[in-house]
């Protein structure tokens, strides 16, 4: 691959997307490597994956609405409308909807094998997490219709958008960290 040449084409998104996908073979490689030489840690390793998908879906769930926020600027059709288009498609197919689907994988395991489905905190915690991902999809649908330069909303209802993903984290945090009920 030359140095010099641009990131925004579809060769460089072909070679984004394989570079996820071999990312989640490796992943789900050390589980399974996890799971046959230290069985007692499993969990341990369990857990430390599903933080880390949690990380990396709320980077994504957090810098998604600030793209659109610069995106809802350009001129629809314009270079720097493309670039966005390419970044906001990037962002949600190759870090946030592998990684939404770790977390709920994981999360869900989780719930079942340690904590048995048991306790208010986790089901308010699910609770969260269900709206969470309703905000994952509301960023998936104005992708689509930033991609076709559909209508756009202001910047300032993204600003506002920014918000929500932040303040369901402090939520969930709040749940598993303190476990109130």
């Amino acid at each position: 691959m030359n140095p010099t040449e641009p990131q925004t084409g579809n060769a460089a998104g072909r070679r984004s997307a394989a570079r996820a996908f071999m990312a989640l073979a490796v992943f789900v490689a050390i589980l399974a490597l996890v799971y046959l030489i230290r069985p007692n840690d499993f969990i341990l390793y369990i857990k430390a994956f599903h933080v880390i998908a949690v990380m990396s879906w709320m980077a994504g769930l957090l810098y998604m609405p600030r793209l659109f926020i610069y995106h809802s600027d350009a001129e629809p059709g314009s270079p720097q409308s493309e670039t966005f288009k390419m970044m906001e498609q990037r962002l949600l197919k190759i870090i946030m909807n592998p990684a939404m689907m770790i977390t709920w994988a994981l999360g869900l395991f989780l719930a079942w094998d340690v904590h048995e489905f048991r306790g208010g905190w986790l089901h308010a915690k699910i609770a969260l997490v269900v709206l969470l991902t309703m905000v994952h999809v509301l960023f998936s649908r104005a992708v689509r219709t930033f991609i076709v330069d559909g209508p756009r909303r202001s910047p300032r209802y993204w600003r506002m958008m920014n918000e929500i993903p932040t303040v369901l984290m402090i939520g969930i945090v709040i749940l598993v960290i303190v476990k109130p009920f």
